[in-house]
Formats: structure tokens, C-alpha cells, sequence
């Protein structure tokens, strides 16, 4: 299968769950380690060694700082590698392994520097989840070419399509918008990192799909058998109106523009962008934040959907070429205010009027930004709003160019994203963004 999948030049990389086995806590079955070796595996209780540390969720937590545990997980990720060839790992709850055999985080955690400093893993992805259930939480924390899942990228993106205001992490929410789509170099470069360090997301496997996330304020998994007591309940999602599915064609409207905003937002940011499948088609489990137990409708994938959301599908498979033609937008470092040959800015903020940003503004749900092309490369003007009405946004001017626009998540599909080479041409100075949409231009 992974050569097939080479074959397709498509990588491949395994999500990989060492924090924790499936023999539970005390009360659960003796199937493997516990019965080879219960205390150089697992992490237990230090006065009462009978119990089991509990940092994964899942009854007990693998002792990753251990030298026997350490050994087996690096062989068995050299094995993939040079037997499979597979080309990356992501790991689940990487934190968890992180923790000494009392449970206290390491500075310098052995199995992850094993993995950093492995010559047989020298050239594969390496991702980290970078948090346990024991709310040890490590975004910049992991060494050299480690990417994280960057929750701060997920949770700040949804707040601001979604019309949020006030103020994340000191800084006003427009403000650290704009830090999160540049790649979070307050959280990367410290470490001599790079945007590609940055795993970018809107969902993920766990969590609301895409099209819940603009269909549904609340999670809704009493199928789950727990009481919707499970699954994460600060999701930052909205309804727009009704709870759930909706014949309402104006909600239907902005709910697929809405998904169309995360889609175009993801795929304009600097850093590594990923999505789950089934999201491109409004993909739904019913407002089940943790389907993971659902062996059914709620977790299935229908594959009438992709028909059925022919417009939608289309839009993301062209948002990936046009992020795939202009280099620009995965350059592998940081944005530095350096000029291009016409005298652009690697990237430069606007608002409504150019460079007039609002940093300070904590009401404001607009931004813009413009992307100085490198060499014959395309500039790029974008302009976002997520207000709940129209504005006229300003273009800045670009010497013996014009711009053309590519995307308008306004619009009805085929219009809404233009195949390469069939952009419209905007000779005006001001161009009117509709409320909550995306306006791509490009110039040539």
C-alpha cells in the first residue's frame, strides 16, 4: 500500500498512540506489558504502586521517560521507516511521554530526543500532539524540526470567522489573527523554528467537522452513552440561527460561505496546512464532537456527498492549486518586512483604508493584507471581512500591474474561485467585500 500511495506521490504518515494500551487501569485485562513488566511500562502511583498514573485519558500512561520503553518505541519507528517506508509519524498526546516516572514533566525528555537525534529518522515528519489529558501542555516546547498541532492557530481562526471580539493572549483578537495565519513566529522562531513547525487546522479528527462547526452551537453526544458529558465543550462553533440541519436557504448561505472562509483562511496561512476528509463535502456526525465510538451513520462517510456538494468540493480542490501555484504562500520562513522588485513588502496590513490595521481595535472583525510576489510570482491582496455587513475595502496600487480577482467566497459557485488564468480583472481603487466572505486578488 505505501508503495501504491509513493506511486501517487502521495506521503504517508502514521498516527501513532504509545501514551497508553488498551489494558485500562486496575480494574482492566492483563493482555500485554502489564504482565511482562507492569512497573518498567506504565507509570503508577507512587504510594500505592497498585494504581496507574492517568495522564492519557485512558486509564493509564505509558512511562515514555523509562530506558526499555524508550528503546521499544524508537525500534519499532525505525522498523516503519526502513521496512515500510513510510515518510512521517504523528503522535497522539506526545506530552504524556514527556513525564518522568513520577509524572513531572522533563526538560529534557528522553524517547523525543531519541527521536530528534535518530539517524534512520533523520529525514521523516515528525509531529507532535502537544498535550495530555493531564493538561501538560508543550506547543513550543518540542526540539528542532518537531511540528505541533497548533491549537492556538485552530481555536483564534474559528473565533475570528465566527465575529468574535476582545482579546487572546494579551492581544486583540484581530491582532493575534494576524500572527497565527503568519505562521506563529512568537512561538517558533524563539526555538529556531519555522513556519513549517506549524501544523495548521481548523478540525481535526477529534472535535466538530467543518460543517458542524457552523451548523451547531453546542455538541450534541448523547449517543455516546455518557451523558454529553464527553467531548470538548468550548468549540467556539455557531448555528447561525437553528440548531442543526436548516431548509433555510439564507442560513444554508452563510453556513457554506462560512466553511468556505475556513478553507481559504487555511490555505492563505503560512505554515502546514491540514483538514480532515469529508470536510470539502459538509461532511456531518449530527453535532458529535467524540464519534470515535460510533460505528455507524454518525461516523461513516457518504459518498453521495461528493455529488451532492459539487460546488463546495470544487472550490477546496481549487484553493488547493491555488495555494500550490504561488509559492508565496508556503515560503518556509518567517515573514520579515524585506521588498520586492516593485516595492512590496513581503506582507503588509490594511483595514478598510491601506495600512490602517486596527491592531488596536478589539470590536474589529475585518483585516487585510497584501503579499509581495518573489520574481515573476504574483502579489497577492487579501481582504477579509467577517462583520455582519458590507465594506468597501481600498487596493493598494501596484506599478504596471493590475489586479485580478481569484476568490470572492461571496459568490455562487463556479464564480466564487477562478481556475488559473480566468481571474477578472478589478480596475477600480476600492473593492466591496460582502459580510462574512474572503476577497482574493492577484496581480499580473
Amino acid at each position: 500500500m505505501v508503495k501504491a500511495l509513493h506511486k501517487a506521490g502521495i506521503e504517508v504518515i502514521l498516527d501513532v498512540v504509545f501514551n497508553h494500551t488498551a489494558e485500562g487501569n486496575e480494574q482492566g485485562p492483563t493482555i500485554n506489558l502489564r504482565g511482562i513488566a507492569n512497573a518498567v511500562y506504565y507509570l503508577l502511583l507512587g504510594e500505592d504502586r497498585q494504581y496507574y498514573l492517568n495522564y492519557s485519558g485512558c486509564g493509564n500512561t505509558i512511562a515514555g521517560s523509562h530506558p526499555i520503553v524508550a528503546k521499544l518505541i524508537l525500534e519499532c519507528l525505525e522498523w516503519w521507516v526502513k521496512e515500510m517506508h513510510v515518510d512521517g509519524f504523528r503522535f497522539d498526546e506526545m506530552t504524556a511521554l514527556s513525564r518522568d516516572e513520577d509524572g513531572r514533566p522533563l526538560k529534557h525528555p528522553p524517547t523525543i530526543w531519541q527521536i530528534e537525534l535518530s539517524e534512520a529518522l533523520a529525514n521523516t515528519k515528525i509531529i507532535a500532539e502537544p498535550w495530555d489529558a493531564g493538561q501538560l501542555y508543550q506547543l513550543s516546547d518540542f526540539p528542532g524540526r518537531w511540528s505541533v498541532w497548533n491549537d492556538r492557530y485552530r481555536d483564534t481562526v474559528r473565533r475570528f470567522v465566527r465575529g468574535d471580539g476582545g482579546y487572546v493572549d494579551g492581544k486583540t483578537l484581530v491582532g493575534r489573527f494576524a500572527d497565527v495565519i503568519c505562521g506563529s513566529a512568537e512561538i517558533f522562531e524563539p526555538r529556531g523554528g519555522r513556519p513549517t513547525n506549524s501544523i495548521n487546522f481548523v478540525t481535526a479528527h477529534d472535535g466538530f467537522t467543518l460543517n458542524d462547526l457552523v451548523s451547531y452551537g453546542d455538541k450534541h453526544n448523547e449517543a455516546n452513552g455518557q451523558g454529553n458529558f464527553d467531548g470538548n465543550s468550548n468549540n467556539f462553533s455557531a448555528n447561525y440561527g437553528i440548531e442543526g440541519a436548516s431548509d433555510d436557504v439564507l442560513i444554508q448561505s452563510l453556513r457554506e460561505r462560512q466553511i468556505k472562509n475556513f478553507a481559504a483562511i487555511l490555505l492563505l496561512s503560512r505554515g502546514v496546512p491540514m483538514f480532515v476528509m469529508g470536510d470539502e463535502v459538509r461532511r456531518t456526525q449530527c453535532g458529535n464532537n467524540n464519534a470515535y465510538c460510533q460505528d455507524n451513520e454518525i461516523s461513516w462517510f457518504d459518498w453521495t456527498l461528493v455529488k451532492r456538494q459539487r460546488g463546495l468540493f470544487r472550490f477546496f480542490k481549487e484553493m488547493i492549486a491555488f495555494r500550490k501555484r504561488h509559492c508565496i504562500l508556503h515560503q518556509q520562513s518567517f515573514f520579515t518586512g524585506e521588498t520586492n522588485e516593485c516595492g512590496l513588502a513581503d506582507i503588509a496590513w490594511h483595514g478598510c483604508n491601506l495600512f490602517s490595521p486596527g491592531w488596536d481595535n478589539p470590536d474589529s472583525g475585518i483585516l487585510a493584507f497584501t503579499i509581495g510576489g518573489l520574481g515573476n510570482d504574483s502579489d497577492l491582496h487579501v481582504m477579509l471581512n467577517m462583520e455582519h455587513h458590507a465594506l468597501d475595502f481600498e487596493i493598494p496600487p501596484v506599478p504596471s500591474r493590475v489586479w485580478r480577482r481569484a476568490i470572492d467566497t461571496a459568490r455562487s459557485s463556479p464564480e466564487d474561485i477562478a481556475q488559473s488564468g480566468h481571474e477578472v480583472v478589478e480596475a477600480h481603487d476600492v473593492y466591496r467585500v460582502q459580510e462574512h466572505s474572503v476577497v482574493v486578488l492577484i496581480s499580473g
